[in-house]
């Protein structure tokens, strides 16, 4: 059976404006001269180390977000969501960025084979010398423990099946969901549910081991079984927050009068406020087991983030990443409106950025093995980094928005009217 269109003029319009078209064009020039800003950096800076970590940051923050995308689609499907079916499609429209992802990570994957192998992970040369004089890479025990796993040919076949992976998921999704835009059938349903089911985990595995692989990796010596959950937290909560700029975004231009009501917004605020705890659940837990273990190849970790200005960073990531969201959300009107949801997700969307900072950036040493002060690194490079990458995935969403022929809605889902008239 096929289910009706819903008869909402807005909903059935498939083509930006030119005013959206502009937009596209200037993500994209924006996207390339930040990265254009990044090669240069490559060329002036004098800390082609420096440079490229901070690529590192721009591209992870904007992976996060497009996993986080992924996920939430996923959970919808496999909850058999009603609420959420009007907000869907736009995280479909997302979901296109990964493509462009994957083009932009080569950089550094290339990175393995030039220059020694460690302009960004200290592993990938075996005569890469230790600090303290405790010999090179590998003569290190630890390596050698874990080079079974911390090797080239591992990184780029991992990496190389991380984004098979968020690819092949997303495009499975976006054709059947906007297939069913026109035949309205409810086999495309029953098929995105089946690729919910085996999709997540393999996103989960994904996320997991991308996160061990390009950011914990960079101080190879440091492990905890709770970081995969950490990034999973911040990817839902990134993806949260982007969800709420492009519905504020719809909104105010009218494509989506008559579609959101309060109802919708508290889900989307709720659903914030249970990640937002969760968050600081994985966090916490995280350093309190590191802590009261107080095993050596633990503790520096922390030890290193408690050194100079970077304690003024964690004090930031404690108090904005939990208390100031998780008090901010109590109040039911903040969670129930788009004008008190889109100052807190600004907020959470610069918070996690300033997580990822914490977690790769303090991988700069100077010679004593201190890390390098958080206000001395030129985050210039980190900008350039993050505009660049953030340009090509706002364009590419906003190019699927306007090319992919679906609706602004998904108009045929079976949930759609149950989801036009959501109540709690």
């Amino acid at each position: 059976m096929s289910a009706p269109a819903a008869n909402i003029p807005a909903a059935n319009a498939t083509h930006l404006p030119a005013a959206s078209a502009t937009r596209a064009n200037c993500a994209l020039y924006a996207g390339i001269a930040g990265l254009a800003a990044t090669v240069i950096g490559l060329a002036v800076s004098g800390n082609v180390h420096a440079v490229a970590m901070s690529y590192l940051v721009g591209i992870s923050y904007w992976t996060t977000i497009a996993i986080g995308m992924l996920m939430l689609v996923l959970i919808h499907h496999i909850f058999d969501a009603g609420w959420s079916v009007v907000i869907r499609r736009q995280f479909e429209h997302g979901l296109a960025a990964f493509k462009w992802l994957f083009v932009l990570f080569l950089p550094l994957v290339a990175t393995a084979f030039i220059g020694g192998g460690d302009t960004v992970w200290p592993w990938m040369n075996p005569a890469h010398e230790l600090l303290h004089g405790h010999g090179t890479v590998a003569t290190d025990i630890l390596y050698q423990k874990k080079g079974a796993f911390l090797n080239v040919p591992m990184f780029v076949g991992a990496t190389l099946v991380f984004f098979a992976v968020w690819i092949w998921l997303s495009a499975r999704l976006r054709k059947a969901s906007f297939a069913q835009d026109t035949d309205g059938s409810a086999k495309w349903t029953t098929m995105n549910r089946k690729t919910a089911a085996f999709g997540i985990p393999m996103n989960a595995l994904a996320l997991t081991f991308a996160a061990i692989f390009w950011m914990k990796s960079l101080e190879y010596h440091w492990f905890s079984t709770m970081f995969g959950v950490w990034y999973f937290a911040n990817c839902i909560r990134a993806a949260l927050a982007f969800g709420v700029f492009i519905m504020v975004w719809l909104t105010a231009r009218g494509d989506y009068r008559g579609i959101l009501n309060k109802n919708h917004w508290h889900c989307i605020g709720t659903l914030g406020h249970a990640f937002v705890i969760f968050w600081a659940y994985v966090t916490f837990s995280q350093y309190f087991l590191i802590w009261n273990a107080n095993v050596p190849e633990e503790t520096f970790w922390y030890n290193l983030r408690e050194h100079g200005d970077w304690y003024y960073i964690g004090m930031l990531i404690l108090f904005g990443h939990f208390f100031v969201p998780f008090l901010y959300l109590l109040s039911f009107r903040r969670k129930s409106t788009a004008s008190g949801l889109l100052p807190i997700s600004i907020w959470i969307a610069g918070i996690i950025l300033v997580d990822l900072c914490y977690n790769i950036l303090p991988a700069l040493k100077d010679a004593h093995g201190d890390p390098l002060p958080f206000f001395s690194l030129n985050l210039l490079w980190v900008a350039a980094s993050v505009i660049g990458v953030g340009g090509i995935c706002v364009w590419a969403y906003l190019r699927s928005f306007a090319t992919s022929g679906a609706k602004l809605i998904p108009v045929r889902d079976p949930r759609i009217t149950e989801s036009l008239t959501y109540h709690e």
